[in-house]
């Protein structure tokens, strides 16, 4: 079978819109099956237009001088298309700390709340407002 033959996977159930999961996979060699529930990989399920920019990425060895030419762009405007594929794909490079941050700030208002210098009620929003993103 050659990469011809293969098509990108759906990223959702084309009639409810839910998450799709892998459940199969197959040797293309020996027809061997294994059955489970297999997390698919990043890159596997990433739109367009940020596919192509990540696979030329890719096929330039990063140089993004080669793309600059290849795309007719100007620098700038290839580092802001790379910047948004990295963040869609979730290589954001703040992404982490972010996460790191909210995980700090949970654990401390869980320490408040323990300790009686926060309501249940207060706590509850707090954390809401971590969840959704907004400031606290």
């Amino acid at each position: 079978m050659t990469a011809e033959n293969f098509r990108t996977s759906p990223a959702e159930c084309p009639s409810c819109s839910g998450p799709l999961e892998i459940t199969r996979l197959q040797c293309q060699r020996c027809g061997t099956e294994v059955a489970g529930h297999f997390d698919s990989q990043r890159l596997v399920n990433l739109p367009e237009p940020f596919a192509s920019v990540l696979e030329m990425f890719l096929r330039v060895r990063g140089n993004v001088k080669d793309m600059e030419r290849e795309l007719g762009l100007s620098y700038p405007t290839v580092r802001s298309r790379l910047e948004e594929a990295f963040r869609v794909a979730g290589f954001d490079k703040n992404r982490a700390a972010t996460a790191e941050a909210a995980k700090a700030e949970r654990l401390s208002i869980i320490h408040r709340l323990n300790e009686g210098d926060m309501s249940p009620s207060d706590a509850i929003e707090q954390l809401r407002k971590i969840k959704d993103g907004r400031p606290t």
